[in-house]
């Protein structure tokens, strides 16, 4: 069973395959390349020989550098890998002609996957045809999705039904973030109601009945779409993932 320090120097390999090179991790962390070696190899103790650990302090830094939730580097994610390997696959580096750069290739969520065993998500409407994947280089992610729980959760869903316009238009891709499935703050959600799945901004409002909070469920077109609250705990709520960038299409 892994120990603190080993499930720590692990997540910093993966932030350090996110970001492309140990170089770029090490200056998005604010370390030289040596001090974020140390820490990903675990480098001995002259006095002990015993592999280095990392404080909690570091850790928290760490996230909060890097754009990761408190915590992040103390979680085994290799067990989430199992669990979503069905709903898309993970992001993927390809090469891009330019010297020895790669691009990212992000894939589409399927939506089948977000029910598991139970069959398909009924969808508010059907998208008029679908993007398959994006392909950005590491630079667009870093200038215009600068905060993300990681690389590997980021997948391409496409809009669908009008009640969002004209935020996006039906068939337009997003780019969502599967690893948040809790609503923290306002934003654009992919969420699921039972096997009805949606694409709506959601509030957290005070709920004036007892302590606490309740969700309101926002479409852009409210005309048509009128807003309404649920309880964050109701059994047959769930968070897909949180919409991050939107590609909006214009007819010309």
């Amino acid at each position: 069973m892994k120990d603190i320090d080993d499930i720590r120097r692990d997540n910093l390999r993966r932030i350090e395959q996110e970001c492309g090179s140990p170089t770029e991790a090490a200056r998005r962390i604010g370390m030289s390349l040596a001090q974020f070696s140390n820490l990903r190899d675990g480098a001995k103790d002259s006095q002990t020989g015993k592999a280095r650990g990392m404080r909690k302090e570091t850790a928290r830094r760490i996230e909060t550098e890097i754009g990761k939730s408190v915590g992040w580097l103390d979680i085994d994610h290799t067990l989430e890998a199992s669990d979503q390997s069905a709903t898309a696959p993970a992001p993927h580096s390809v090469p891009s002609g330019d010297r020895d750069q790669h691009d990212l290739v992000i894939a589409q969520y399927d939506v089948g996957g977000a029910m598991g065993n139970s069959g398909k998500l009924i969808l508010e409407a059907d998208p008029p045809g679908v993007i398959k994947s994006w392909r950005v280089d590491q630079e667009w992610l870093r200038l215009n999705v600068p905060a993300y729980t990681s690389v590997s959760n980021l997948c391409i869903v496409t809009g669908f039904g009008p009640s969002m316009k004209p935020i996006f238009n039906p068939g337009d891709p997003l780019l969502m973030d599967r690893g948040v499935n809790h609503v923290d703050h306002e934003g654009i959600y992919f969420f699921r109601l039972g096997d009805e799945g949606f694409i709506k901004i959601i509030q957290r409002v005070p709920n004036f009945d007892k302590p606490g909070f309740v969700l309101r469920i926002i479409s852009k077109n409210k005309d048509d779409f009128p807003p309404y609250d649920i309880s964050p705990k109701h059994p047959d709520f769930h968070v897909i993932g949180k919409i991050l960038t939107v590609w909006r299409s214009e007819q010309y």
